[in-house]
């Protein structure tokens, strides 16, 4: 029996783990950490929310596009990268 508050089927984002809460907003946790040191004030975030999936999957753009910034400095300054 569904409740109709529910999704019946939750869309997928690759890498990612997605959820919704029982308020209806949209939440994923990346799989893997993102390779490298981050930091837990700055992104990449690896866990992010929003209100729709629309703009879930916006937001976990932008940290994989922050993931890929912060590869690079890193890959500038002569570190290594796992």
């Amino acid at each position: 029996m569904h409740d109709g508050k529910s999704p019946s089927r939750i869309e997928a984002i690759p890498g990612w783990r997605v959820i919704r809460s029982d308020a209806g907003r949209f939440w994923a946790s990346r799989v893997e950490p993102f390779p490298g040191e981050t930091e837990w004030y700055a992104p990449p975030y690896r866990t992010v929310d929003g209100d729709t999936f629309e703009q879930l999957r916006a937001e976990v753009e932008r940290q994989e596009e922050a993931a890929g910034r912060v590869r690079s400095v890193v890959e500038i300054a002569g570190e290594v990268v796992p």
